[in-house]
């Protein structure tokens, strides 16, 4: 890697609502439309379902629900970004994919502590694009251990889950 690699970072810009977001497009494997999705019954509130992408099953996670933001009134521009938590493809839906942008890491700022942003919990850092503030997402810290556990992302010890033994015993 040279020095100039290290000193900036290319990002993805989302749109969610008001607010702008970005992810870092080395953790991007494609972007696409949104194509229908298979119903998940009981699955995690925040789950639209699941998608079929060249023969793998993969979870949607909608990312409006996620950030607590009400239903999208366009689903137009609509766009899935598919990339992998912990080795397991994944889906996060969003409103709109709106741009490719660098953006030098000196100008990557600390989350502002005490103050309440939609999907803050989230988030690595923020940044200006053209006097806008962008937030740059944790793609690791959008789910919980637990919530990975619940969509497979990895397995928990082999021998059955906590339910099944709940269940043999009744």
């Amino acid at each position: 890697m040279t020095t100039q690699e290290l000193q900036e970072i290319q990002v993805a810009c989302l749109k969610m609502g008001d607010g702008l977001y970005a992810v870092d497009i080395m953790r991007i494997r494609e972007i696409i439309r949104v194509p229908k999705l298979a119903p998940l019954p009981r699955a995690l509130p925040f789950v639209e379902g699941v998608i079929n992408l060249r023969g793998n099953v993969i979870p949607v996670v909608d990312l409006r629900k996620r950030f607590g933001l009400p239903p999208a009134e366009n689903t137009e521009t609509a766009r899935l970004l598919i990339l992998s938590i912990s080795g397991q493809p994944i889906a996060l839906m969003v409103d709109e994919v709106t741009e490719m942008i660098t953006i030098p890491l000196r100008e990557l700022k600390a989350p502002p502590r005490g103050v309440r942003i939609v999907g803050g919990e989230y988030m690595v850092g923020l940044c200006l694009v053209r006097e806008v503030p962008v937030m740059l997402l944790n793609i690791d810290a959008l789910l919980t251990f637990q919530e990975k556990a619940e969509l497979g992302i990895f397995s928990p010890k082999k021998g059955g889950t906590s339910t099944e033994k709940k269940s043999s015993a009744c």
